[in-house]
C-alpha cells in the first residue's frame, strides 16, 4: 500500500534556524537613523502627541468644574456654558491632534519600512553564491516579511502608544499630587510598578514561544515552497503522502507552540486585569471616604474616577503594546541579522571599473576549493585571446563549471589570478566584470513572466525589434510567432511551461541581447535535440567569432571548431590542443570522442530499426 510505503521513508531532522545575539535595544536602535532623516516631521508629530495628551487630561478637570458648578434646583439653567464649550473643544482637540500626529508621521513610517526592505533586498543580491546555495527560500521570505511588519509595529507602538501613555500617566500623577492626598498617588504608582514588573516578567518568559513559532512557521513555509517547486519530482515518485506528512509534522510543532503562546497570554491578561481592578477599587474607596468626610466634592470624585478610567484604558493597553513590541523585536531580529550576513565577495575600496580593450581572458596558476577539504582546481593556466574560442571538456566534477563561476566572480580564486585584458578581476568592480560577460547556463531558470520579458532581461530597455533580432539568432523566433500570445506568452514558474530546449534558446537570446564582450556557453545546447542543435550551432559559431568565448561542453561534436580545447580531469588540465591534434595524440580526448561516436552510431541504428518496424 502507498500509505504504508510513505511512512517508512525517513523524515529528515529539522535544523534550527540560527538566531542572532543582538539585544532588543540594539535591534530597535538600527531604525533610528531612518527616522531622523525626517526630524522636522518627527518633532512636529511629537508636539502634536503632547498637545493631544494635555487636551485629554484637561477633559476631567473641566468636567469637575461643571459638576461642582451645578445647582441642584435649576441644573439645566445653571450649567456654565463656557465650561461646556471648553469641554467640547478639548474633546475635539484630543482627536484633532492625534490625527494630525498620524498624518505627519505616516510618511516617516512607510519610508523607513521601504528603505530597510530595499536595503535588505539589495544586500541579499550582494551576498555570495555560497549563501544562496545554502539558503531556504521559503523561510527567508517569511523572515523578511515578518521583519518589515515588525518595523512598522515598533514605530507605531513605541512612539505613538507607549510614549503617549507614559506622558498621560505622568500628567495624571502630577495632578493627583498637587490636588489630593498622597495616598492617591501611592496607590496609582504602586499599581503601575506592579503592573509593569508583572508584564515585563511574563512577556520575557512568553517571548521564547514567539521565537519558536517564528522558526516553525518559517520551516513549514520552506517545506511547502520546496515541495511545490519540485512538483514534478513529487509526482514522479508518488510521494504526495510523504510530502503532506513532512509538512504536517512542521504544522503540528507550530500548533503546539501557538497553543502554549495563547495559554500564557491568557494568564498574562488575567494577572494584568487583577492588578488594575485592585488599584481602581482602592482609589475609588479613598475618594468616596473623602466625599463622606467633606474633604472632597462630588466633582473631585468624578475627576478621580475619570482619571482612573483614563489611566486604566492606556495602562491595560500598555501590556498589549509591550507584548506587541517584544514580538516585533523578535521578528526584526532575523531581518537585521540578514543585513549582518557577511558578503564573501566585495569590491575593494576605490576599485575602478574594468577597462575593456578586446576581452582577452587569462587564468594564471589558479587554485580553488569550495571547502578546505574539497579542492576543485589545481594550478590551472590558459588564455583565451580576444575574439577566440576555448572549449573545456572533461568528466562531471572535474571543475569545468567552476571556471565560469570564478570568471564571473561568484567566488574568488584561492590561489593564482584571473585577468581580463591584463586586469585582475579582484581589483576591479564586480558590476563591470559581469557587464562584460554574457552566459548561457546549463540549467536555465526563467522568471515567471512573458517570453519577451525574459529575453529583454539581458538588456532592460531594449526595443521589441532588438528582442526579435536576438530571438532570430537563437532560433526561437519562429516558435514564438506560432504561439497564440506570441512574445507575450507567460513562461510559468521557473519557465516550466517551456521545454528544456525552448528555455535554453530563450537563454541564448538573452545572452545575445546583452551584447557582451565575453561569452560563456555552459552546455548551451545540452537540452536541444540533434536537429535543433545543428540548426543553432552555425549561429553560435557566428556569434562566437565576434566575442571572446569560453565553451563548456559535454558533447564533443559541438566544439570541434574551437581554437583550443582543454581537457580537465580532477581539476587539472591534462591535455590541450585543437580537435585534430587531440585526436592524433590518442589520449583522454580521443577516447572520449570514440565513446561518443560509438554511442551516436548505436542511437542512429536504434532509430533506424524502430523506423523499419513501424
Amino acid at each position: 500500500m502507498r500509505g504504508s510505503r510513505s511512512s517508512t521513508l525517513p523524515l529528515p531532522a529539522d535544523k534550527g534556524v540560527p538566531r542572532t545575539s543582538r539585544g532588543d535595544w540594539a535591534t530597535a536602535r538600527q531604525i533610528l537613523p531612518y527616522l531622523w532623516e525626517y526630524k522636522a516631521r518627527v518633532t512636529a508629530a511629537l508636539a502634536c502627541l503632547v498637545a493631544a495628551k494635555l487636551a485629554n487630561v484637561g477633559v476631567p478637570l473641566v468636567m469637575k468644574e461643571i459638576v461642582d458648578g451645578l445647582d441642584r434646583d435649576v441644573a439645566l439653567l445653571a450649567v456654565p456654558l463656557a465650561l461646556l464649550a471648553g469641554y467640547g473643544l478639548l474633546r475635539l482637540s484630543t482627536t484633532a491632534f492625534t490625527e494630525l500626529r498620524e498624518f505627519l508621521f505616516a510618511k516617516v513610517t512607510q519610508r523607513a519600512v521601504r528603505k530597510i526592505a530595499l536595503q535588505v533586498f539589495r544586500h541579499l543580491h550582494g551576498l555570495s553564491l555560497r549563501f544562496h546555495l545554502a539558503r531556504q527560500t521559503g523561510g527567508l521570505t517569511r523572515d523578511v516579511e515578518r521583519g518589515q511588519r515588525g518595523i512598522s509595529t515598533l514605530i507605531q507602538y513605541a512612539l505613538f502608544s507607549i510614549l503617549p501613555t507614559l506622558v498621560e500617566i505622568a500628567l495624571v500623577c502630577g495632578i493627583l499630587v498637587a490636588r489630593y492626598d498622597w495616598t492617591f498617588v501611592a496607590i496609582a504608582v504602586t499599581a503601575l510598578a506592579c503592573y509593569i514588573a508583572f508584564t515585563v516578567a511574563v512577556t520575557e518568559w512568553r517571548t521564547q514561544f514567539r521565537r519558536t513559532m517564528n522558526e516553525l512557521d518559517s520551516r513549514a513555509n520552506t517545506r511547502a515552497i520546496d515541495s511545490l517547486l519540485n512538483y514534478e519530482t513529487v509526482k514522479y515518485f508518488g510521494n504526495e503522502a510523504w510530502e503532506a506528512q513532512r509538512y504536517d509534522e512542521s504544522l503540528q510543532r507550530w500548533e503546539k507552540a501557538a497553543v502554549r503562546s495563547q495559554t500564557s497570554l491568557s494568564a498574562l491578561n488575567i494577572g494584568q486585569s487583577a492588578i488594575i481592578a485592585i488599584a481602581v477599587t482602592l482609589i475609588m474607596w479613598r475618594a468616596t471616604v473623602g466625599v463622606v468626610d467633606g474633604t472632597m466634592t462630588i466633582g473631585d470624585l468624578v475627576l478621580v474616577n475619570a482619571f482612573m478610567i483614563q489611566l486604566y484604558i492606556p495602562l491595560n493597553f500598555l501590556g498589549v503594546l509591550y507584548r506587541e513590541i517584544k514580538q516585533a523585536l523578535a521578528d526584526m531580529e532575523r531581518l537585521f541579522g540578514l543585513l549582518e550576513e557577511h558578503a564573501e565577495i566585495r569590491d575593494r575600496p576605490g576599485a575602478p571599473p574594468l577597462a575593456l580593450a578586446g576581452g582577452e581572458v587569462r587564468f594564471e596558476r589558479v587554485d580553488f576549493a569550495y571547502e578546505a577539504n574539497r579542492r576543485i582546481l589545481r594550478d590551472v593556466s590558459f588564455a583565451i585571446p580576444a575574439g577566440r574560442t576555448v572549449a573545456v571538456v572533461g568528466p562531471s566534477g572535474s571543475g569545468k563549471s567552476t571556471l565560469a563561476r570564478l570568471l564571473y566572480r561568484f567566488y574568488d580564486a584561492t590561489g593564482g589570478r584571473i585577468t581580463i585584458d591584463g586586469q585582475d578581476v579582484r581589483e576591479v568592480t564586480q558590476a563591470s566584470v559581469r557587464a562584460a560577460i554574457g552566459i548561457v547556463p546549463q540549467d536555465t531558470v526563467l522568471f515567471n513572466d512573458t517570453i519577451e520579458y525574459n529575453i529583454a532581461y539581458g538588456r532592460p530597455g531594449a526595443t521589441h525589434d532588438e528582442i526579435v533580432a536576438a530571438a532570430r539568432l537563437a532560433q526561437i523566433h519562429d516558435f514564438v510567432s506560432r504561439l497564440p500570445e506570441g512574445y507575450a506568452t507567460p513562461v510559468g514558474e521557473r519557465g516550466l511551461k517551456l521545454s528544456g530546449g525552448e528555455k535554453q534558446r530563450v537563454a541564448i537570446a538573452r545572452a545575445i541581447l546583452k551584447r557582451p564582450t565575453i561569452l560563456i556557453f555552459d552546455e548551451a545546447t545540452s537540452a536541444l535535440d540533434s536537429r535543433s542543435e545543428k540548426a543553432i550551432q552555425a549561429e553560435l559559431r557566428a556569434i562566437a567569432r565576434e566575442h571572446t568565448t569560453l565553451t563548456i561542453a559535454h558533447r564533443l561534436s559541438t566544439i570541434v571548431d574551437a581554437d583550443e580545447i582543454l581537457v580537465l580531469e580532477h581539476g587539472r588540465i591534462v591535455e590541450r590542443g585543437t580537435h585534430l591534434a587531440l585526436l592524433a595524440a590518442g589520449g583522454t580526448y580521443a577516447r572520449m570522442w570514440r565513446l561518443q561516436q560509438d554511442e551516436a552510431l548505436r542511437t542512429r541504428a536504434a532509430l533506424a530499426a524502430r523506423g523499419e518496424e513501424g
